[in-house]
């Protein structure tokens, strides 16, 4: 999936809890983003394997919201939100295509490497590649909420901002792949 569809989810996360506890709504929209994105930092490294941990996030994650949930603060609910959305993004990257630069031309076997396991998780294929137009959708079912949620100006701004990059990719991501080796 786009690095956007993933920070959308994050920020998604985050607009539950702004529903919630509307005193946490900046820190939780900035523990999503971030944590949202991190794990795509590895595109400059070994994508999908150096900073893509499903269960290991997922296990902080789950430790990280029970201290938030039992010491509100908005330190520990960034921390838990940020640490189920690097999550969310890990588990998800499982259940699109294989990690290649051009996955519509090749057959990869690679989703998401598991460190637990040591080995490398098969892609799911339901989104079929990151920038396909279902990403795409699935990116915008889950801004529209948030764009609702936060009311802020700098939050619905990173919102649309986020849409348009996602809509760039999608028309441009087949082109580009072109340039790149299989």
């Amino acid at each position: 999936m786009m690095a956007t569809t993933h920070g959308f989810a994050g920020v998604f996360l985050a607009a539950i809890v702004a529903t919630i506890a509307p005193e946490f709504a900046v820190p939780a929209f900035i523990g999503g983003l971030i944590g949202g994105l991190f794990p795509d930092v590895d595109i400059v490294a070994r994508h999908r394997r150096t900073l893509h941990y499903p269960f290991y996030y997922t296990v902080i994650a789950l430790i990280t919201g029970a201290i938030a949930v039992w010491y509100p603060h908005p330190m520990t609910v960034t921390i838990g939100i940020g640490t189920l959305a690097a999550a969310l993004h890990s588990v998800s990257d499982i259940f699109g295509g294989g990690a290649s630069m051009r996955p519509w031309a090749t057959r990869s076997r690679r989703a998401v490497y598991s460190h637990i396991h040591g080995t490398w998780l098969p892609p799911r294929g339901r989104i079929r590649y990151d920038g396909a137009p279902e990403d795409f959708i699935l990116g915008i079912l889950l801004a529209i909420p948030s764009f609702l949620v936060f009311d802020t100006a700098i939050a619905r701004g990173l919102i649309l901002t986020g849409v348009i990059v996602s809509l760039f990719y999608t028309i441009f991501r087949k082109p580009l792949g072109r340039y790149f080796s299989a």
